[in-house]
């Protein structure tokens, strides 16, 4: 019985790299297409079965777009909470 080795999900191998770009280089952009792609990759991945691989990779890439994401959100909510803070406390003093 000769059945061919499962081949690697372009998307899953897509997401780890923009997860992993989303860190460095690419930092909201690189979370979303980590995201979006590491989706299509597990859907393909499951429609396959077994004729398709990658599923850590789309997994990895998941965990590292989503948890970039919410770090920026993060970010952006103390920014606001801060100089929101701030901008009340200039206003009180007048």
């Amino acid at each position: 019985m000769n059945t061919p080795a499962p081949r690697t999900s372009t998307a899953a191998v897509i997401s780890l790299v923009f997860g992993i770009l989303s860190w460095f280089a690419l930092p909201l952009v690189g979370g979303v297409v980590a995201v979006v792609t590491g989706h299509v990759a597990r859907g393909e991945i499951r429609r396959g079965a077994g004729t398709v691989d990658g599923d850590a990779l789309a997994v990895a890439g998941l965990v590292l777009g989503w948890t970039n994401l919410l770090v920026a959100v993060l970010a952006v909510m103390v920014f606001l909470m801060f100089f929101g803070g701030l901008a009340w406390l200039s206003w009180m003093t007048h």
